[in-house]
């Protein structure tokens, strides 16, 4: 038998990773990353694209409350901003010094 396991695609952002929102209706919020949801290539950013949820009542909570949480966005909709210059910045992969393949800022072409 085979093994059928599909490859994940690599995408230019990482969980920690600081980005801006550049389309939708958070455009032009910058937050962290707090997690990548790569089946879905979506990401979830610290204060970026708050959604409410309704928590039903339960033994910690008797009256039930509505919380407000963040929600995902689409990883297209989201730019790396660069450490250096703390602009957004698109990214690229390219070797170091030590052969190892890592993200560099194409703005400043500085690795991140």
């Amino acid at each position: 038998m085979e093994n059928k396991q599909k490859m994940q695609p690599k995408l230019h952002i990482r969980t920690g990773d600081t980005v801006k929102v550049i389309a939708g209706n958070s455009k032009g919020k910058t937050g962290k990353v707090l997690s990548v949801l790569v089946k879905k290539n979506r990401a979830i950013v610290e204060g970026a694209n708050m959604i409410t949820k309704h928590v039903k009542p339960n033994a910690q909570s008797p009256q039930g409350s509505i919380e407000k949480q963040e929600g995902s966005i689409h990883i297209s909709n989201l730019m790396v901003v660069d450490p250096a210059t703390g602009e957004a910045t698109r990214t690229g992969r390219k070797l170091d010094d030590k052969g190892k393949l890592q993200r560099y800022s194409k703005k400043t072409d500085k690795f991140i």
